[in-house]
């Protein structure tokens, strides 16, 4: 197992994420405890120390299941991450049961990596309005107490929200958990915010190194092109390469619902292969070509916002249609980024007038594109 200094602590390259635990008869809400427990021991047999957990995963059962499955084993011999569940605003506020309650679940006296969790346009001024809520300030008195270990926070916003938390609590803040894989290095500006993170001395830990499952197999012609740069090498191979060969990673964390996809994993990060700046240069055109092989062509170029009558920010909007067709079944991520939007600026407040069309370089039908966004956002 390839390991990677924090603190002066030894962490497992690549980590164990417990939001796609196997589960029984298909049910997401109930993970199998045996199957969790027979995964859980090859994992630290073979060097895997870092486990990842959310309050929400999997209806709330994956707390207990992994505490269960780790409270075999020594407490120096792995370090438990868990978050604060942000996504839900009304959580805000309840910082202390909640906390309360995931230390009761997971079987411990003390979480060694704690994060704000998803922090997004939807819950940012409620993460900013400490004064109010008192969410940071308490995370904060619990690391100072020794029941957090170390704090951080993960980020699914854009770039600008990004900035917005760091500027208020980066010189607080330890770690950042980060969607970063060779198809978000441009479109979701992974690649900004990792140049930020390390400008600032923050560890980074990886999310969706697979995108979902979206990087797990190529297409003829992607494979011919890197088979050309290293014969025979899998899809999911190259991906955890990718992350591996990147600045400031401390982990990677991948939700494997299999024995089977735990053993892969380990393979792979046994070794360090670390890409070059060719084989990296490949594998980001072909995410480009993944990430813009549906949507619309938006260079941002904002040629449009100032002739829209109702002055909506239609690079946002695109960017966020083009991020809801980036997988096959829809994500969150454009959910929650127009859930924290004014009705009046979101796509179904278009009034169709085309005057953005007209200077668009692209000659995206954005009037279309808006109303097929809406449409399909149930607005």
């Amino acid at each position: 197992m390839i390991y990677n200094d924090f603190h002066g602590i030894k962490l497992s390259a690549l980590g164990f994420g417990a939001m796609r635990l196997p589960v029984i008869d298909g049910d997401d809400t109930r993970p199998d405890p045996d199957q969790v427990a027979q995964m859980v021991d090859y994992a630290l047999a073979h060097g895997v120390n870092y486990f990842d957990t959310a309050w929400g995963y999997h209806g709330g059962h994956s707390e207990e299941v992994l505490g269960a499955a780790l409270a075999r084993h020594p407490r120096a011999s792995f370090y438990l991450a868990s978050k604060f569940p942000g996504y839900d605003v009304s959580n805000f506020g309840k910082h202390e049961a909640i906390f309360e309650e995931q230390l009761k679940r997971a079987q411990v006296d003390h979480f060694d990596f704690y994060l704000l969790h998803n922090v997004c346009e939807l819950n940012i001024d409620r993460y900013l309005d400490d004064a109010t809520f008192g969410t940071v300030s308490y995370f904060l008195a619990q690391r100072a107490a020794g029941r957090i270990k170390h704090l951080g926070f993960s980020v699914h916003g854009n770039f600008d929200t990004f900035l917005r938390f760091m500027n208020a609590y980066g010189d607080q803040m330890e770690f950042c958990q980060v969607q970063l894989n060779y198809e978000d290095w441009d479109f979701q500006k992974a690649k900004d915010k990792v140049a930020y993170l390390n400008e600032r001395g923050l560890g980074i830990v990886v999310m969706e190194p697979l995108r979902g499952g979206n990087l797990v197999k190529f297409t003829d012609d992607e494979r011919r092109a890197l088979d050309a740069l290293h014969p025979g090498r899998s899809a999911v191979d190259w991906a955890f390469r990718y992350v591996q060969s990147t600045p400031g990673v401390i982990t990677t964390l991948s939700g494997m619902s299999s024995l089977d996809q735990l053993k892969e994993n380990v393979e792979i990060f046994s070794n360090d292969e670390p890409l070059s700046p060719e084989e990296r240069a490949a594998l980001e055109k072909i995410g480009y070509a993944k990430a813009h092989a549906k949507g619309v062509p938006c260079t941002a170029c904002h040629y449009c916002t100032s002739h829209c009558p109702l002055e909506l920010d239609i690079p946002r909007l695109l960017e966020l249609y083009n991020e809801q067709l980036s997988k096959e079944s829809g994500n969150f991520i454009a959910a929650m980024a127009l859930n924290s939007m004014p009705e009046g600026k979101r796509p179904s407040a278009c009034i169709a007038c085309g005057s953005c069309e007209v200077v668009c370089p692209q000659q995206i039908d954005i009037p279309d594109t808006l109303a097929e966004f809406a449409e399909m956002m149930g607005e």
